[in-house]
């Protein structure tokens, strides 16, 4: 008996610290019980020390990197059930049920397929049977909650909002329980987990209505998951309050709302070390990374994509891909993102090699089949590394691989299923036709850009996604630019200026100074077309000037790779004016 109270002793100052070591105290009391309590001499003894050997081993699980605990927890909650049956002991048989539905749940989040999900939801919806609103209220919050993060998770992995709409659904009944008067804690706990459940599906919709509800969602979590009570769930509920500010801070170009989530990230970091809870550590280095590609694709410098570059790869120190393939896979798309964007940025093109290679590597886990949209997710961002290899030496190989990939982006991220996804696509689609089109002779592939632009701009209205909508008024300038100086007349040119003049309302010197940069070297483009066909100085004057703001944004941040390009133009220029 002095074992096994021992072992809740310890699992229960495990639950509260933020270390392992009581919870592998626990661990061996429990199973120095077992020794005595065998199934034969004590039968339900035996089963009620299985769940609570499974139920430390769980918690032990969730905060180390591999699945053997885990593993190890189901186990012993099926050998618990042999004996708990429902027919005998309802109500605890529910309860193994319920722990297990959540080994099952988090062992399915570390690995590739929804075989363990799928389990976890069925296994929740067993105890849902015995655990009644009516007959143990506090319980049946459990399970709803429970249910609620198995549904989240295969959400996250199927394209569709079906299973997110249940998530959603299951946390709302949850919360009729789980009241904050009653259990703060565990009504923070479910607040969190229905804004994860808001985020991830107000991602995939047009609106920011389900964000703004997920914010609100948070804050609440945060009033009772202080840092002092719970720092690890305080870690948890900053990490998840970053992550959704990016998303917001994405829609609305708010670069104050991604300051803020690499605020919250660092904050997340001082209780989420690598140490003590290895794989929410990388999640949160993943998310730090993300925050600051973000800020660094709006900036001048390469600071913080080289801070977003190193974030990723410490990430990948702990999600890898014999532990975790899908985090895994995930850590290379936005690894290979962040090195697109530098290698942009830089002479040469080792950058834009890596980035192809981690594309490459994340294929080998985001399969169609597998995970749809994270496969449409990596398709576009290889094509958009080949598109910048393309552009840099000239190879019609690279360029021809990068449409293919993005079209096959396409067949997965539809309009209908993910809306915004699908227009930034189609803008990555335009990109790589004007790129060829540029280097050829007709006018076909510009064609098919303009429409590409078109069809991104039917979704990314101004006031949903500025920023986007002011990157694909950019993109389209530039294809009105070539366009026009193959075409008769100065209409296509003059469409090219409005565009640009478009995407610097919102692509600002003073908020993006870069953004406004590229933009203005397009100005540059249309302007000297325009003059070389009419012969207007005005023209001529208006791309020195618009060379020169370029120039000297470039220039504060020495991006060499932009400045030599910008300089050859200015040179252009003043030929032409001589």
């Amino acid at each position: 008996m002095t074992q096994n109270n021992l072992g809740l002793a310890y699992w229960a100052l495990g639950e509260r610290e933020s270390g392992t070591v009581r919870l592998e105290a626990a661990v061996m009391a429990f199973r120095n019980v077992l020794k005595e309590w065998t199934r034969d001499r004590v039968p339900n003894d035996w089963a009620v020390t299985q769940n609570n050997l499974g139920s430390a081993l769980v918690r032990l699980g969730e905060r180390e990197s591999g699945t053997v605990q885990l593993e190890e927890a189901i186990v012993a909650f099926r050998e618990a059930l042999k004996e708990n049956s429902r027919d005998f002991m309802p109500l605890d048989w529910a309860m193994i049920q319920n722990n297990l539905c959540n080994a099952l749940r988090t062992l399915g989040e570390r690995e590739s397929g929804t075989g363990r999900l799928e389990e976890a939801i069925t296994a929740c919806h067993e105890a849902l049977k015995e655990w009644t609103r009516e007959r143990v209220p506090l319980e049946w919050a459990t399970a709803q909650t429970n249910l609620g993060n198995a549904l989240m998770r295969f959400g996250e992995r199927e394209g569709g909002a079906a299973r997110l709409e249940e998530a959603i659904s299951a946390f709302r009944e949850a919360l009729k329980e789980r009241t904050r008067d009653r259990v703060p804690l565990d009504w923070a706990k479910t607040q969190n987990n229905l804004g994860a459940a808001l985020q991830t599906l107000g991602a995939r919709e047009k609106g920011t209505a389900r964000l703004e509800e997920a914010i609100r969602a948070y804050r609440d979590a945060a009033a009772e998951r202080t840092r002092e009570r719970v720092p690890l769930d305080w870690a948890r509920t900053q990490n998840n309050l970053g992550a959704l500010l990016e998303i917001l801070a994405e829609r609305g170009g708010d670069v104050a709302r991604l300051e803020e989530a690499v605020a919250a990230f660092r904050e997340a970091l001082k209780e989420n070390t690598r140490e003590r809870v290895p794989l929410d550590w990388a999640k949160t280095q993943i998310n730090l990374g993300n925050a600051l590609r973000m800020l660094g694709e709006r900036e001048a410098g390469t600071a913080r994509l080289e801070e977003a570059v190193a974030a990723f790869r410490e990430a990948l120190k702990e999600n890898t891909r014999e532990r975790v393939p899908l985090d895994w896979a995930k850590t290379q798309i936005n690894l290979g993102n962040a090195l697109r964007m530098l290698g942009e940025r830089e002479a040469g093109t080792a950058r834009l090699e890596e980035a192809v290679a981690a594309f490459h590597e994340a294929l080998k886990e985001t399969t169609r089949d597998r995970v749809p949209l994270d496969w449409a997710k990596t398709q576009t961002g290889l094509g958009n590394a080949l598109r910048a290899l393309g552009e840099r030496d000239g190879g019609a190989a690279w360029l021809t691989a990068a449409v293919a990939a993005i079209r096959e982006a396409l067949k997965e991220n539809t309009r209908e299923r993910a809306p915004l996804d699908w227009s930034r696509i189609q803008t990555s689609l335009g990109n790589a036709l004007r790129t060829i089109g540029e280097r050829g002779s007709g006018t076909a592939q510009l064609e098919e850009a303009i429409a590409a632009y078109r069809w991104a701009l039917a979704e990314q209205s101004r006031d949903r996604v500025p920023l986007d909508w002011a990157f694909t008024e950019t993109n389209l300038g530039a294809a009105f630019v070539v366009l026009g100086e193959r075409e008769e007349g100065t209409a296509r040119l003059k469409e090219a200026v409005a565009a640009l003049h478009e995407a610097q309302e919102e692509r600002t010197r003073v908020d993006t100074p870069f953004l406004w940069a590229q933009t203005q070297e397009k100005l540059a483009l249309a302007h000297l077309a325009l003059f070389d066909k009419g012969g207007e100085p005005s023209h001529r004057d208006d791309a020195l000037n618009a060379i020169g703001g370029a120039l000297e944004e470039y220039g504060k941040v020495k991006a060499v790779f932009y400045i030599e390009k910008a300089t050859r133009l200015r040179k252009k220029i003043l030929a032409a004016v001589n």
